[in-house]
Order: structure tokens, then sequence, then C-alpha cells
């Protein structure tokens, strides 16, 4: 058999699971959100958004981990889908601070029902997805479940670190931006929460927090140093439909992107 099918079969093996970790996402977070009201100004535009989630990466990563050091899916389930529930949430302010008017290649919450309602939307998966982590207690215990409460607030705050540099590059029109500067905002804005703490969860989990997560750390910052680059790159000359935002759209807000440099060890 040839190298070229062995990667085709590679490739479609992982993509195979990377469908199986998202409809296993997608199902535990439609089911998260309250049935109540107010349906109109809150859950529908929640549940719509949601439906449209995209390849799942982060929730995946939580549980291939867990599996690869001995636990299961579902151990790692509330945990996973609390880091999809998030990732959404950052998503929807996002694109409120930014300005953007597409979001895998439909309108975003704000333009279809208006900035306030958009950013109490996002605050409401804040809340929920805090909601599926204390439904860790009944199959993690107390112990874990804090440790992956501690894990949520680090990799919270570090995004909101990260977002908050990037915001404020743009405001004060900063051009004296290093390779540096770039690299730590986005190990802090996309790293973390997106590869790092996903990774880290999943075998804490798997080993009862025995593991030593530090090992994750250059992985996942390599991992998303490399995912965010392609994001920035595809911003400028990918295809709109496949990429599912507006192109030119860093360029519109002022952001400040640039190529990656050399590994830091400062940087944690």
């Amino acid at each position: 058999m040839s190298s070229e099918v062995l990667d085709r079969l590679s490739l479609d093996a992982l993509q195979a699971r990377l469908t199986f970790y998202r409809e296993m996402t997608l199902k535990e977070l439609l089911a998260a959100l309250p049935t109540g009201e107010p349906k109109a100004y809150l859950y529908d535009p929640l549940k719509s958004h949601l439906s449209r989630m995209g390849k799942g990466l982060r929730p995946a990563l939580c549980m291939a981990t867990c599996c690869a050091f001995g636990g299961t899916e579902q151990q790692a389930l509330k945990s996973a889908v609390a880091l999809e529930m998030i990732h959404n949430a950052f998503l929807i302010h996002d694109d409120v601070e930014d300005g953007s008017e597409c979001r895998r290649t439909h309108p975003t919450i704000q333009v279809e029902h208006g900035i306030p309602i958009a950013v109490n939307a996002g605050d409401a998966m804040n809340a929920l997805s805090l909601k599926l982590l204390l439904e860790n207690f009944s199959i993690l215990g107390p112990d874990l479940t804090l440790r992956i409460f501690e894990a949520f607030d680090h990799l919270m705050l570090q995004s909101l670190e990260g977002q908050a540099m990037e915001l404020g590059w743009v405001r004060d029109n900063r051009l004296d931006i290093t390779e540096a500067d770039y690299l730590r905002m986005i190990l802090k804005k996309t790293c973390w929460y997106s590869f790092i703490h996903p990774c880290r969860i999943g075998a804490a989990i798997a080993t009862g927090d025995t593991a030593n997560l530090d090992r994750f750390n250059r992985f996942g910052y390599f991992m998303g140093a490399a995912f965010q680059i392609q994001d920035d790159v595809l911003n400028l000359i990918g295809d709109s439909q496949k990429y599912g935002k507006e192109i030119g759209g860093d360029l519109w807000e002022g952001k400040r992107d640039a190529n990656a440099g050399s590994f830091d060890e400062a940087l944690f």
C-alpha cells in the first residue's frame, strides 16, 4: 500500500473521530440549554448559534487526551462541552468587539438580534459552562472537580488578557508590535484555552490529576501558534465560504498580525 493511500486512510480516520467527538459535544451542548423563557431573546439565538458549531477541536482534544491516558469519553464529556460553551461565548463577544457581520457563513448574533442581546447571550454561555462543570461532582468527585474549575479560571483569564492586548494595540494604533509580542498575545488568547488546557484537563481526569500536566504546555503552544497563524493568513487570502467569516476583516479592524518567530521558554 502506497504512502499516499496510507496518508489518506489516516486522514479519513482522523476526520471520522473528530466527527464522532463533534456529534457527542453538539448533543450535550443543546441539551444544556434551558427550555423555558425567554426563548426569543436568549435561548433560541443560543440554540441557533450552537447548532452551527465548528469542528469541535477543543472538546475533541480533551476527550482524546483522556482516552489516551486510560480514561473514557464520558468521564471528560462535561468538561469538554464546557470548553466548547466557553469558546462560543468568546466568539460572540469577539464578534461584537470586532464588529463582525458573519460567523460560520451565517450572520452573527449581533447582526440578527442586536448588540445588547448578543452580549447577554455570550454572558449566558459563560454561566451555562459553569453549570456543566458543577455536574462533574457526581462523576469525578469534589477534588478533581475543583482542580478543573481552577484550570477554567486560568484559561479564561489568560484569554481575556490576550484579547485585551489585541484590542489595546488596535485602539492605540500601536506600530511597534514585535514577533515576540504577537506570540505572547496568541499564547494567551488562543493557546491556553484552545489547546493547552483541553489536553491538561483530559489527562488530569484520566489519571486523577497525577500526570505531569506541564508536558502539554510546549505542545499546545506550538499547535495553537500554528493554528492562529494559519487563521490570520486565511483572513487575508482564504475562500469566504470555506473560511466562514469576512475576508480581510483583520485588516479592516486594524489588527496586528505577524509571522511566528522562535519559541521563547520565558513565555511560560
